[in-house]
């Protein structure tokens, strides 16, 4: 199995999730575009989204979504196929749908998204191990007091732990053990490794090294 770390930004830094109905509704994708069967009615902007996923019908994923988090123009994506050719499928229907949906939903035109969704592969044991907590510690950039995490400081440990833990746009409350949006996502990988994930991140907090796999991480 390779695992991939996707990202993608919004055009001109356009911000991509104005709202919650935003938020949700690319939650939504991550669920729906992943199936081989197309997912038409979800193609077009729709005023409610519920923010329960359930499975209707028998479902063929084409990816492993071993991690995510939202941020104001950006999203982060921790990948592996289950299908040739997977993350090139699912990227395409993730990408495209939310633009459609974008463009409906804001009365505009032309592309959402900077390019391709750029991807490095998972290739080290350092990278594998601080991967997942890079992805869920992005929010961080939201409090004030704790955006220079990325140049190994944390003022507050405490306090950004108890930020991460009201924040649901991303993987990290259902590796806590809190259900958020827990049909999204694959835990097995990583809860093979972090047993407790809640007290593993809060000892990477007190801890971060960032240094050995900063020229992997993706901006």
């Amino acid at each position: 199995m390779e695992l991939y770390h996707a990202l993608n930004h919004g055009v001109e830094k356009r911000n991509l999730f104005i709202d919650d109905g935003d938020r949700l509704r690319f939650v939504h994708d991550l669920y729906e575009f992943n199936d081989t069967a197309p997912a038409p009615e979800f193609i077009k902007y729709r005023e409610f989204v519920t923010p329960d996923i359930r499975t209707v019908r028998a479902r063929e994923r084409i990816v492993d979504i071993h991690g995510w988090c939202l941020m104001g123009n950006h999203y982060h994506l921790l990948l592996s196929e289950r299908v040739d050719e997977g993350l090139t499928k699912f990227l395409r229907k993730l990408n495209i749908g939310f633009a459609m949906y974008y463009n409906e939903r804001y009365k505009r035109s032309g592309t959402l998204f900077r390019g391709r969704t750029k991807r490095i592969r998972i290739n080290t044991d350092a990278h594998f191990l601080h991967i997942l907590h890079y992805i869920h510690l992005n929010p961080l950039d939201f409090l004030k007091g704790a955006e220079t995490w990325r140049t190994l400081e944390i003022k507050n440990s405490n306090k950004a732990l108890s930020f991460l833990e009201k924040y649901r746009w991303s993987s990290y409350l259902d590796y806590c053990g809190t259900k958020n949006f827990s049909s999204v996502i694959t835990k097995e990988l990583f809860g093979d490794v972090f047993r407790n994930y809640k007290k593993t991140l809060a000892s990477y907090l007190k801890d971060i090294e960032l240094s050995d796999v900063r020229p992997f991480l993706l901006e």
